[in-house]
């Protein structure tokens, strides 16, 4: 006999402490503030991600408020006319915000009370409201704030279901738009891994799960296999046990960078000339390196170049294995359309 899912099981294998609906209302549209919306969540360092339009079915509006339909003492009696009256067959927004797990209560923080009168400046709908609750219950409707996030990951499941369609199938993001970020050991060890992170977010990339490793090995081996398949290219240097020595047991920083397609190419640009002493000035390793490829030759070892980031699709899949490890996907975004075709009127 099939067994009911458990309640708000909508989708399995996201992570969905990191992820959260951003519902733009009615009210954001009409005002033409989505963009600004979203992109005072993107400012925040949140990932913004499958935007869409559509004209909103009364069911959806009454499962996204079920907690308020079916309190018994708060609400109004004529709440389900007040949410047919904001939301049934009127045009919203809907986006994906992906950061770390707090991000339910950053975006809380950032959208302000519900009452737009009584939210902060540098909150949404402090900044960007013209409503109040005071308005509102004297005209028998609900206020118009603008916007809604998901307030936990129970409520992201069945936002998510609610919104972009019950039992979506997500998949895991491809690796074209997904970079790992490495920050190797002298960028550690000098302190410079913030900088050299600011660098990578300063194109536009967003940056997700950062974590320190202490480096075993096989992972140096497995990130560098084209060195040491290709040993005899440097007769000069014992390129096995140079990673050992450069890597092995040490501490180094690991990231997600995500982005457009193109990403690959736009960091390693930023990245600049494996050699710091021909990097570009402006590029990371041109203005935060201090090594040489002169000086690693004479000294039979890697230069210290500070970062990598992955080459393609096809290293940032492998470099997520090697640093992140197996059975860690449901770190990665889930992928869905950047924009789907606009709600028609």
């Amino acid at each position: 006999m099939s067994r009911k899912p458990a309640s708000g099981a909508v989708v399995e294998g996201v992570d969905f402490d990191r992820w959260a609906v951003v519902l733009c209302k009615p009210d954001a549209m009409e005002r033409g503030l989505v963009d600004a919306v979203l992109e005072r969540i993107e400012g925040a360092g949140v990932l913004v991600r499958a935007r869409t339009e559509l004209i909103v079915e009364p069911w959806q509006a009454h499962v996204a408020y079920r907690d308020m339909l079916a309190d018994p003492g708060r609400m109004p009696a004529d709440l389900p006319t007040r949410l047919d009256d904001a939301f049934a067959g009127r045009k919203a927004a809907v986006a994906l915000a992906h950061g770390g797990p707090d991000i339910h209560a950053r975006l809380r923080r950032l959208i302000g009370h519900t009452d737009p009168t009584k939210a902060v400046a540098g909150t949404i709908r402090g900044d960007l409201g013209h409503d109040s609750v005071a308005a509102a219950t004297r005209e028998g409707r609900l206020v118009r704030n603008l916007v809604h996030t998901s307030d936990d990951p129970a409520s992201a499941r069945r936002d998510l279901g609610t919104w972009y369609g019950p039992g979506r199938s997500l998949r895991v993001s491809d690796f074209d738009r997904c970079s790992v970020i490495l920050c190797k050991p002298d960028a550690v060890e000098r302190g410079l891994v913030d900088a050299v992170l600011e660098r990578v977010a300063a194109t536009g990339a967003v940056i997700a799960n950062r974590q320190e490793v202490t480096v075993r090995p096989w992972q140096a081996h497995v990130h560098y296999w084209d060195l040491l398949v290709d040993a005899d290219w440097f007769p000069d240097r014992d390129i096995p046990a140079c990673l050992d020595d450069m890597y092995a047991g040490r501490n180094v920083t690991v990231a997600l960078a995500y982005g457009e397609p193109g990403l690959h190419t736009r960091l390693r640009d930023v990245l600049g000339h494996f050699d710091p002493t021909l990097a570009a000035p402006g590029t990371i390793r041109g203005d935060l390196g201090d090594d040489s490829l002169a000086t690693a030759l004479a000294e039979k070892r890697l230069v210290r170049n500070l970062v990598h980031t992955s080459d393609d699709a096809d290293a940032a899949r492998r470099d997520f294995g090697t640093w992140y490890g197996a059975g860690r996907r449901n770190l990665l975004t889930p992928h869905l359309p950047v924009q789907s075709t606009p709600a028609e009127a």
